[in-house]
């Protein structure tokens, strides 16, 4: 158990900020980051070492920030559950919906494009991996990862310009 906590304590701030800017809310990344750690060490014994902790830490974050998500999404009436924005006192009410909405449009998107592209921009944008550590994640080279992850911006561009 303590290689966990070394683990926990190591690895914390990185799946955190991950999904703090996946979801841009400090409540929800807090709950996605508890559940991730909770279902790691449940799993532990399957982590086979093909990549680096971090990198299975965040894809775990990744799942447990997708299934909250889909739980949260808006309703039948198009009405937000209340979950999934918590109001600021900096923004109104019409400028947290826009955001929740271009982010899930965003994200519809890179769930359509499918991998590598999906991968390469959440391992770019959210968990601000370099290239070259995108590009060892897949046993490619830096430019590669550099050249998907631009060629993913363009194609969500384009598909959020045709909506």
């Amino acid at each position: 158990m303590a290689d966990f906590e070394e683990i926990y304590k190591k690895h914390f701030t990185d799946v955190y900020r991950y999904i703090l800017k996946l979801s841009g809310d400090e409540h929800i990344a807090e709950d996605i980051t508890s559940e991730t750690f909770l279902k790691a060490i449940k799993s532990i014994d399957s982590f086979r070492g093909d990549c680096e902790i971090r990198v299975w830490l965040c894809q775990i974050a990744k799942n447990c920030y997708f299934s909250y998500i889909k739980k949260n999404s808006p309703d039948r009436n198009g009405e937000l559950n209340e979950n999934v924005l918590s109001l600021s006192e900096d923004k109104s009410l019409s400028d947290r919906v826009q955001e929740h909405s271009e982010a899930l449009r965003v994200q519809k998107i890179l769930m359509e494009l499918g991998d590598p592209y999906k991968d390469v921009f959440m391992w770019r944008f959210y968990a601000e991996l370099s290239f070259k550590e995108i590009g060892a994640l897949y046993g490619k080279s830096e430019n590669w990862a550099c050249v998907t992850y631009h060629r993913t911006r363009k194609m969500i561009k384009e598909r959020l310009e045709a909506d």
